[in-house]
């Protein structure tokens, strides 16, 4: 009788438990949002993201307004790097009444690199609206700078400066700011100050040198030029060039020279170097070399009525007067304008 009763005791235990698992079968189906959310949610647990993103997006075909899950899609989307796809989550999070600090800063965020101006702006100010400690002088002085707002870039970047005071890219956007106002002199501390953060920036400290060009601080000029190369700035030829110059303006007409005629053997009818070097040697009363050069302007550019008066003004240096007056006439011929520089010339000693 004993056994009979623990048989049947048995039975119902058994029967109880496949019970259970029908019911749990049944509680989640394999065709709704909430399988596919767990199955996700087990993805992402592996650290398998792309797996879970497509499981969370199974998931909202299902359910499209949960916000667990479109808040999951915008989470593997970030840490997948699809911003724009990961920007659009989040926005359908804050329409679906997820007003968190948290969804309105990525948000933020993610229009600063996405290059939304506009949402920039209005996110930072909902964002310090709803959180007074959030940092937001950054984002705002980049936008404004971005537009062209210098006036406005300048204000709200001296203010992330205090927020931030390591972020080398404040004081170079503020000295940048400056030096598109054409305020060289103002620009100068802050790429100073941005190097000193960030000293491996070589493209910041080439700019640097020639914003000294532009200012005629020669010496400074040649020396962040340098610097640049030296921390991996690539030579190109508008770099070589831009040397070249710097060489060329502190009096160094043997580098200048050099490098100069590296650029030739890149560009070799390149008239804007053949002239800087010609007027280069003419000025140091190289007068031989000076015509050599501006002989190779005429090879390639025949009517350059200015290269053929300054082989003649070059001839009448070298002691070769009447030569030199006859090509000087010649070239006045080709253009008459050429007689003021005559007489200025002549003014000066030339």
């Amino acid at each position: 009788m004993i056994r009979k009763i623990l048989s049947v005791c048995m039975l119902l235990t058994t029967t109880l438990a496949y019970a259970q698992t029908s019911a749990n079968q049944v509680t989640i189906p394999t065709d709704s949002a909430t399988y596919f959310l767990q199955k996700g949610l087990e993805e992402k647990q592996k650290g398998r993201r792309l797996e879970s993103l497509k499981n969370f997006e199974k998931a909202s075909k299902y359910d499209p307004n949960s916000k667990e899950i479109v808040s999951e899609i915008a989470s593997a989307y970030m840490d997948l790097r699809r911003y724009t796809f990961a920007r659009d989550a989040y926005k359908k999070l804050e329409e679906l009444g997820d007003e968190s600090t948290a969804t309105t800063k990525q948000l933020m965020d993610l229009s600063y690199q996405l290059k939304q101006h506009d949402d920039v702006l209005a996110y930072a100010a909902k964002l310090k609206k709803k959180d007074p400690s959030q940092k937001i002088s950054f984002y705002v002085g980049r936008v404004q700078y971005d537009q062209d707002n210098y006036g406005e870039a300048i204000k709200y970047l001296t203010e992330a400066g205090k927020e931030d005071p390591a972020n080398a890219e404040i004081p170079y956007l503020i000295g940048h700011s400056y030096a598109d106002m054409m305020n060289y002199k103002q620009a100068i501390p802050f790429f100073q100050k941005a190097i000193e953060l960030d000293p491996a920036k070589n493209y910041w400290i080439y700019e640097l040198g020639l914003i000294c060009y532009a200012m005629h601080d020669d010496k400074n000029a040649l020396k962040y030029i340098l610097l640049a190369a030296e921390k991996g700035y690539k030579r190109d030829n508008d770099y070589l060039e831009n040397l070249g110059i710097a060489y060329l303006n502190v009096g160094d007409l043997d580098q200048g020279a050099a490098i100069m005629g590296e650029i030739l053997k890149r560009k070799p009818s390149d008239l804007n170097v053949l002239n800087m070097l010609a007027e280069a040697f003419y000025y140091k009363g190289k007068y031989q070399q000076a015509i050599d050069y501006w002989d190779q302007v005429l090879f390639y550019d025949k009517g350059n009525a200015s290269a053929l008066y300054m082989i003649g003004m070059s001839y009448q240096k070298k002691g070769e007067k009447d030569k030199g007056m006859a090509l000087c006439d010649k070239a006045i011929e080709l253009d008459p304008s050429l007689a003021s520089l005559k007489q200025k010339k002549q003014m000066m000693g030339l």
